[in-house]
């Protein structure tokens, strides 16, 4: 949890930045209005009441306390139906409005409009992907500013939940149906997006971004910020990682390169080390793997064994549960996740590590 404290606060642009003693932070959605002021509503109607029996409470210890030992106790009134009415009728009075508040914000955030951006959600202990009408798929979630955005999420194992706190927005990702959550975003930015459903091991590292792209790009600033692109041009940014200025090396695509950073963003680096070492209840380890690649050697498996190759590889990826290694459990697969040149730069990336 420390580590992932010290993750947040390292990166400026994801700092919550708060505002006029506002609880959240700086809202970006069109729901913020709506959130802010049903909370601040609950919140102050709490502060009144609780200064003012409060306040009664130490007025009625000093102007009843017993003065001297000879003072008698005076009997207590046991019934005042004016009394008993108002504080009936006032608290029924302001729980009908936080009521009407809350429902017309609920029903607000559970009617999508019909012209919704759709974008998938797959979430998986511990990683998000989030999957384009293009068929890209990346592991931070990208949309565009001034569009409402519909997500259609589910989960390929246990219960999580997504949470982005700018917008306003949260809803549990279930196994074995689809959830939905809309919004639309007011300005172009990057925030964070928790998991908030606690899922395991490392459900704390459970981190990614929401990054808003303006509608259009920004002439002045640098070609391979992702802030400075507009939504289509980032969408060809994403879809193919063979034109990614990250992944070149003297003006060539490096697979390595794209490789070590899919390690990352595919969540791989959640239950797979790049050491001979295990993770606890993870994968198997890349290093003996690329030694096992680089030889030929055979894996063994729970019902024989098979050559290590670029096949077996690719296999494991999209069908990991065809082969399963010896003392190793499942692994979710990533069948129309990943398409063939990032499986292609996985494989080199894993062939690069050394003894």
């Amino acid at each position: 949890m420390t580590t992932t404290l010290l993750t947040l606060l390292a990166n400026d642009e994801l700092v919550p930045k708060w505002a006029n003693w506002n609880m959240f932070p700086e809202s970006n959605s069109t729901f913020g209005p709506a959130v802010d002021g049903a909370f601040n509503f609950i919140m102050w109607v709490c502060i009144f009441f609780f200064v003012l029996v409060c306040g009664l409470m130490v007025y009625f210890m000093v102007v009843y306390r017993r003065r001297t030992p000879n003072d008698k106790m005076m009997s207590s009134p046991t019934h005042n139906t004016p009394l008993e009415i108002f504080w009936t009728v006032v608290p029924s009075f302001l729980l009908v409005i936080m009521f009407a508040r809350g429902f017309a914000g609920f029903v607000d955030m559970r009617t999508p409009p019909a012209d919704c951006y759709d974008i998938k959600v797959i979430a998986k202990k511990w990683s998000w992907t989030f999957q384009y009408p293009d068929g890209t798929s990346t592991n931070e979630l990208h949309v565009p500013v001034d569009t409402n955005v519909r997500l259609t999420m589910r989960s390929d194992d246990v219960l999580h939940s997504l949470y982005i706190p700018t917008m306003r927005v949260k809803m549990d990702v279930v196994p074995g149906r689809y959830t939905y959550l809309w919004f639309k975003a007011l300005k172009p930015g990057q925030q964070h997006l928790f998991c908030t459903e606690y899922c395991g091991r490392e459900h704390s590292m459970m981190i990614t971004k929401c990054v808003v792209h303006p509608t259009q790009p920004d002439p002045n600033g640098n070609e391979d910020a992702l802030l400075n692109m507009d939504f289509p041009q980032w969408l060809v940014y994403a879809s193919d990682i063979t034109r990614n200025k990250n992944f070149m090396t003297d003006g060539k695509f490096d697979p390595v390169k794209a490789g070590a950073e899919l390690y990352k963003t595919k969540g791989c680096s959640a239950c797979h080390s790049l050491t001979d070492q295990r993770i606890a209840n993870g994968g198997p380890p890349w290093l003996p793997l690329s030694h096992a690649l680089k030889t030929g050697e055979e894996i063994q498996l729970q019902d024989g064994s098979v050559k290590a190759d670029d096949n077996y590889v690719r296999e494991s990826i999209l069908a990991p549960n065809a082969k399963r290694r010896t003392g190793y459990g499942n692994m979710p697969s990533y069948q129309g996740q990943m398409k063939d040149p990032e499986i292609d730069a996985i494989i080199a990336f894993i062939k690069s590590l050394d003894k």
